[in-house]
């Protein structure tokens, strides 16, 4: 009797194991799918020339806070779409797919504006007026660094969609906790930007840059295949 109870208590407690195990795995998938989607589509490194042009007047103790302050309104930026991203769909009346396909343009079209390189508007930061909005001291943390260039729509569209697709709490907190990842990554960013162009210079910058662009054109195309599929199966039934 005794030996059985004993085999089916450690039978029980692998099986639970497994099951934990099981979960944790797929938590932790959706955490690094999540992060690299959102890492390859907001792009930080292809901040640092525009960061370093309107804060190349600041002190170091200076561009630290205005990294610092950025990265806030970044993540409270993210969090809040989404958060609300459920309730802005319905009340808006669209539909699921819907806003994939149009979210899906939207990061396709910034994964092509990146794959293009310093063809971007972000980085033409020379001679901007926004250059002349900081020397004129401007606060620039929440428009432009911030939003758009850091929390601009592909990201948004990407999060919204994912507040009505991810359902239950644990995927909503592993998600939470992806967005405040990718903030302090990017944080650490502007705040080694001068080492980081010193480094990789304009060119390493503008390849990486082109290779986030490539990425995030994938998953706008993902986001647009997934609709279609969804909008032909019902057509068909």
């Amino acid at each position: 009797m005794i030996p059985n109870i004993i085999l089916y208590c450690s039978l029980s407690c692998a099986q639970a194991r497994s099951w934990f195990r099981v979960e944790d795995n797929g938590l932790m998938e959706l955490f690094v799918a999540v992060l690299g989607s959102l890492f390859s589509i907001v792009d930080p490194l292809g901040v640092v020339p525009v960061y370093l042009a309107l804060t190349h007047d600041q002190t170091r103790q200076q561009r630290n806070r205005i990294a610092l302050i950025t990265v806030f309104y970044f993540a409270i930026i993210l969090l809040g779409f989404f958060w609300a991203g459920t309730y802005i769909l319905h009340f808006f009346g669209i539909s699921l797919d819907a806003m994939r396909i149009a979210g899906g343009v939207i990061i396709l079209g910034s994964g092509l504006t990146l794959l293009r390189g310093g063809g971007a508007p972000r980085r033409k930061t020379e001679n901007s007026p926004l250059v002349e909005e900081a020397d004129q001291g401007h606060d620039v943390t929440f428009s432009p660094l911030a939003m758009p260039l850091l929390a601009g729509p592909g990201a948004i569209s990407l999060l919204i969609g994912m507040s009505t697709t991810q359902s239950g709490w644990e995927n909503h907190m592993i998600i939470t906790g992806v967005i405040l990842v990718l903030g302090l990554l990017t944080y650490f960013t502007l705040r080694m930007a001068p080492l980081l162009f010193k480094a990789l210079g304009r060119s390493g910058i503008t390849a990486v840059t082109k290779i986030m662009g490539f990425i995030t054109m994938a998953v706008g195309i993902q986001f647009m295949i997934t609709a279609l599929t969804n909008v032909v199966g019902t057509i068909l039934k």
